[in-house]
This record gives structure tokens, sequence and C-alpha cells, in this order.
């Protein structure tokens, strides 16, 4: 298996405590959720401000549910993600694919093909971070936008290393490293959306970057 070996990265940033296949992790489906509610209502207040209605959309690293807005109605909604049974049965897929991004982490979808994306409390189990989000800039439109979000709740075996030895804050700096070092993205936004008062319940970050060059003058 091949990693990401930029020098912007220390040796061993990519490991997991757990290093078996994660095709076995995922076998069997979760049907739970991975934040509270409160938290789940800051993603999809995101999805609603990002992700124009009519959109097609890439769900990445998908499950069971993906917290899109359900007054919203988007033209096309693709998942990709480890567990059959979980993709199935998310009521906002038009279609999914089951796929390990940290054993192939090229995505099977045309240049340009989505116009928009999400990662949703999920980055920190990417092995490849900056392959999988070079894919990505590919497989979006110019313009699109990408919205990765993430709490302080996690599989704590099948994390990076380097994600356990940051804070929130730091996984923000940190996904924003991904980003720049994948290419391709611009005008990255690091977003606290936290639910208010604070600790009452689980936290909320974003990342958001939109695909292509900076335009012109901007």
């Amino acid at each position: 298996m091949n990693q990401d070996t930029t020098s912007d990265f220390p040796a061993g940033a990519f490991r997991r405590q757990d290093e078996t296949p994660d095709a076995n992790f995922y076998h069997f489906p979760r049907f739970v959720t991975h934040i509270d509610d409160a938290a789940i209502e800051a993603v999809t207040q995101l999805y609603r401000e990002y992700f124009p209605a009519g959109s097609t959309l890439l769900d990445l690293m998908s499950s069971w549910i993906s917290h899109l807005p359900a007054e919203v109605a988007y033209h096309r909604v693709v998942g990709l993600g480890m567990n059959d049974a979980e993709l199935r049965a998310n009521p906002r897929l038009t279609s999914y694919v089951v796929q390990d991004l940290n054993q192939r982490p090229t995505l099977p979808f045309a240049d340009a093909e989505f116009a928009g994306a999400a990662i949703c409390v999920s980055i920190d189990y990417l092995t490849q971070p900056v392959a999988v989000l070079r894919e990505l800039s590919r497989v979006l439109k110019p313009g699109a936008p990408l919205v990765i979000t993430f709490s302080n709740r996690c599989f704590p075996s099948k994390a990076i290393a380097v994600w356990h030895a940051l804070d929130s804050r730091g996984h923000l700096a940190l996904v924003q490293r991904f980003l720049e070092a994948a290419g391709g993205w611009h005008a990255i936004q690091l977003l606290d959306r936290s639910p208010q008062p604070a600790g009452v319940s689980d936290p909320l970050f974003a990342v958001v970057a939109w695909a292509g060059s900076a335009p012109a003058g901007g």
C-alpha cells in the first residue's frame, strides 16, 4: 500500500493503531450516527449554504445517512464508502460505489463530474489523504465546493497517528495542509461551527475549499 510520502509530513504520520485490512473493520454495517443531533444539524446547515439545489454531489466516505437537508432536492447524489449495506440503505443516494480509499485512492469518476463534494467525520481515517484530495479536485467542476467536517470523536484504532497528536485547531490546520499539498484548491476556509453554548453538544469543525485555480484578480 502506497502512502503519501511528501516531506510536509513526518514519518509515521499516517500509521494507525490497527493496520489490519479496513475491509474487515467495516465488514458489518453500523447503523448509528457518529456525532450528536446538534452537530449533525450544523453539518446539514453547511450543506444548505454550499450545495445549491439541483447539484450533482459526491458524498465521499459515505454511509447510511448523508445529513443533506431534507427540503433540498439535488439532481444526483453519488456515495462512495466501505459498507454495501449502509450505502444501499441511504435514501439520498442515487447510486453508490464500495471502495477502500486507503487501498485505492483513485476515484472511479470522470473529470469535472460533480458540482460539490462532502467528507463527513471521516478525513481522519485516510492514510493517503493528499492523493484522495488530489483526485477530488479532478472530479469536481472548477469552482465547486468541498465541505470537510469533523468533530472530536472517531474510531481511535483507525484514525491516523498525526490526528491523535493534534487538538481541534490542529486538525483544522492539518486538513488545510492536506489540501495545499494536493494542489488544485483555493480559498480554503477554516470554520468552527460548534453548537452553542459550548460543551453542550459535540463540537463541529469544517474546512471548505473550492476546486480549481483561484479566479484572476481573486
